[in-house]
């Protein structure tokens, strides 16, 4: 058996599939055949997506993984090909004709040509059904794995002035709610993904103690991981919130939102709290800095949870659709 994996252009801001698709590959090429195929222009255009498309086509094998946001390139494969979907909501943002331009070709075409679609929570299966009913008998969830680099690594607790590491700075991740809800609280922000003008402003006029990195490689990643006391994820919407795991796998307490895809993933092993209340939020951080009986509780379940996204059963369960797709006339 040969797979092709299918990847978007790589750019320094976007990195998350690229890591875990690269965590996939490497338990996979154990077992089967592995090639990795990445996409040689990156903005949307109607000039690069045809480009994209010739080359796909040039490229293409018997077994083919696209896997995410270059959903178009369905267009130009000719075998058998499985399509990852991350999220749905980011993409159908807009006005009516963006989004039936995006529901036509980056859902209902798609879905019609490839044999299986694969999906990384239960949350986003359900957004999609609603999307493209004709197509849910394709549908299957294979939740994102946590990587083996992601060691448990105990830490001493900085209950005077805990580090609380804050990932993503788009809309969706909250940033604005999150930062008011730490201004009576003493602490070390580190802040990972560009920050706004507006957000450089709310951080001052606040006087917020932060350390800002972006464009970071994986393994500075890691050591944000390691360095900081607790992870605030309290976004409004995600695919399936990734940090949650990663953080709960170096063995932080996680505080995320209790909705969606978060709550899914996260369950009862983080401090979920609302993300549209500013006092809900920084209510689970004191609870966290104050108890550190619950905090304990919060990290040994946090390390209970991440034993379902091991990589192990996410790449079995990837080589089971394989086979399932190879096998069907």
């Amino acid at each position: 058996m040969k797979v092709k994996f299918f990847f978007r252009k790589k750019e320094p801001q976007f990195n998350s599939i690229e890591e875990l698709f690269d965590a996939v590959s490497r338990k996979l090429s154990v077992i089967i055949s592995v090639e990795s195929i990445t996409m040689p222009y990156g903005k949307i255009s109607f000039k690069n997506i045809f480009k994209n498309i010739k080359y796909t086509r040039a490229n293409s094998g018997k077994l083919n993984h696209i896997t995410g946001h270059i959903n178009y390139v369905t267009l130009g494969l000719k075998g058998k090909t499985i399509l990852t979907i991350h999220d749905v909501g980011s993409t159908l943002n807009g006005n009516k004709i963006k989004f039936f331009l995006m529901k036509v070709f980056w859902y209902w075409i798609p879905a019609l040509s490839v044999k299986k679609i694969t999906v990384i929570s239960e949350f986003s299966k359900k957004e999609l059904v609603s999307i493209i009913p004709f197509a849910k008998d394709k549908i299957k969830v294979v939740y994102n794995p946590v990587k083996e680099e992601l060691k448990y690594q105990p830490k001493e607790f900085n209950a005077s002035c805990p580090k609380i590491l804050l990932i993503g700075t788009k809309s969706n991740k909250n940033l604005e709610n999150t930062i008011e809800s730490l201004k009576e609280i003493s602490c070390e922000l580190h802040i990972i993904g560009k920050l706004a003008k507006e957000q450089l402003l709310l951080l001052e006029k606040l006087e917020i103690n932060y350390f800002n990195q972006f464009f970071i490689s994986y393994e500075e990643i890691i050591d944000a991981y390691q360095n900081c006391d607790l992870l605030c994820f309290a976004s409004t919407y995600e695919g399936f919130g990734m940090p949650i795991i990663e953080a709960q796998a170096i063995g932080r307490p996680v505080i995320t939102s209790n909705m969606g895809a978060m709550k899914e993933v996260a369950g009862e092993s983080a401090c979920l709290v609302d993300p549209n209340s500013i006092s809900s939020i920084k209510e689970g951080v004191e609870k966290l800095i104050d108890d550190a009986e619950y905090r304990t509780n919060i990290i040994h379940l946090g390390l209970k949870n991440v034993e379902r996204f091991k990589i192990d059963k996410i790449t079995n369960d990837y080589l089971n659709i394989y086979k399932e797709v190879i096998e069907a006339k």
